[in-house]
């Protein structure tokens, strides 16, 4: 067990700063900017991994990220690029020389390069492909010709291959005097002689193989082949749940036409987590903390106004037990409880709902089983809960029918809460609809409706 005490870690350090660019670093890179010091800067920015720098970039200002930018000049690196978030990424092209860009874009990968592209305007689109050679320029442009989010966006055109045939000797001799092999590649694919792929090669196995052993006698048990078309969504659920590491691309002929990493799959898994948590939350799928005043509101009005439409209803609701309410003050008084709490158990149960349809957990195998289980945890919490708000209401207001009253509009909300939170994420998916996107709404009306109908309803039946 180490004696060092957290407190005197520096701040410098990994354990303090988990890796994020310190303020130390920011500042001094601020003030070789302020001093237009170009030699200080680079030393600066050098050693930083690309996305540090490109965290960088997005923390500063429109201003200093210019500067920075023309400061910087031919040492950016294109995978900076890469790892910006797209919110800025046009910004950052924009304040790039092409002699710089097309330098910059040179250095990526095909799956990298239509990445940048997609969400790029035409005028800045042509000038980076007016960057790549010819034969990278037709390789990028082929792959923007599939559909957006299919594999054939996401995949990279740069292969290792080899027939199938092939000793461990020959494909070393091959990698050893190929001249246009990948930076970084996992697996060599075996392909029959109509360029189908039939199986992967680890470097691992390779490397640990006599000379003499056919490829074919040390292929991997788990192989799975892309189809173009696929869903980067399905492909990033595949890469996940079978543990691949990079798997070939083939196209309707099943000929190989590219591979995919798993550096892009975990990325577009990021990606999905990340839209997912922000529809929950009704500010947008694209929300980024580099996006301007306009743009953040005009992401999360259009949320709002549906908020505003499910809380209208929860209160015509309210409005035909008005006079209930007047007889009856303490009513006023107990209702947000008992909406509150159906409103956050309804959240617990879409949560695990929304996540579990995502990673395909939620089946039409166990879907009653997981309605039944969010209806009984309901139930149970509803009754604990139930016993609090009754002791409370004959305590504070002296009425045990009102604390009767609260406690049974308690048990039927959280119900309720359990089965909508899971039911109607289940029902959108049903309907083609995401149940990021449209659930919250639908679960608070319904949580909001029904919580304010039970408690006011058993008021005056009960009390009036």
């Amino acid at each position: 067990m180490s004696d060092t005490d957290p407190d005197t870690i520096p701040p410098e350090s990994p354990q303090a700063d988990d890796y994020a660019l310190s303020r130390k670093d920011v500042s001094a890179i601020l003030q070789a900017l302020d001093t237009e010091d170009r030699e200080a800067l680079v030393a600066l920015m050098d050693p930083l991994h690309p996305a540090d720098i490109a965290d960088l970039l997005e923390q500063v200002n429109a201003f200093d990220r210019t500067r920075l930018i023309r400061l910087y000049g031919r040492e950016f690196d294109g995978e900076i690029l890469s790892e910006l978030d797209e919110s800025i990424r046009e910004e950052v092209i924009a304040a790039l020389s092409p002699a710089v860009l097309a330098d910059a874009v040179r250095e990526l990968d095909s799956d990298d390069v239509v990445d940048l592209l997609e969400d790029l305007e035409e005028p800045q689109q042509e000038a980076i492909l007016d960057a790549l050679d010819d034969d990278d320029r037709a390789v990028v442009e082929q792959s923007l010709s599939y559909p957006e989010y299919s594999a054939g966006r996401l995949m990279q055109r740069e292969v290792v291959m080899a027939p199938e045939h092939w000793t461990v000797g020959d494909a070393i001799d091959f990698l050893r005097t190929a001249e246009n092999l990948p930076e970084q590649f996992y697996h060599v694919t075996l392909v029959d002689p109509r360029m189908r792929p039939v199986a992967n090669v680890t470097l691992g196995k390779l490397m640990a193989s006599p000379r003499a052993v056919p490829l074919a006698d040390i292929t991997e048990d788990t192989f799975h082949k892309i189809d173009v078309l696929q869903d980067e969504a399905d492909v990033a659920y595949a890469f996940n749940q079978y543990h691949l590491i990079s798997a070939p691309v083939i196209d309707a002929d099943e000929r190989l036409v590219g591979q995919i990493t798993i550096d892009d799959a975990m990325a577009v898994l990021d990606e999905e987590h990340e839209e997912d948590i922000l529809r929950l939350a009704g500010v947008g799928e694209e929300s980024s903390l580099s996006d301007n005043v306009v743009d953040t509101t005009r992401q999360r009005l259009p949320w709002l106004g549906v908020n505003l439409v499910t809380a209208i209803l929860a209160s015509l609701v309210i409005a035909q037990f008005e006079a209930a309410i007047a007889q009856v003050v303490a009513l006023a008084v107990l209702m947000p409880i008992v909406a509150s709490m159906g409103g956050n158990a309804g959240t617990q149960s879409l949560t695990v709902a929304v996540r579990a349809l995502a990673t395909k957990d939620l089946t039409g195998a166990n879907v009653w089983r997981v309605i039944r289980r969010e209806c009984l945890v309901g139930l149970i919490n509803g009754v604990v809960f139930a016993v609090v708000m009754g002791i409370v209401g004959v305590i504070w207001f002296g009425s045990p029918a009102l604390g009767y009253v609260i406690a049974a509009a308690m048990v039927v909300n959280l119900v309720v809460a359990g089965l909508a939170g899971t039911g109607i994420p289940i029902v959108l998916e049903k309907l083609g609809i995401d149940p990021a996107l449209a659930s919250g709404a639908f679960v608070t009306t319904v949580t909001d409706v029904v919580g304010f109908f039970a408690f006011l309803g058993l008021a005056v039946i009960v009390l009036l």
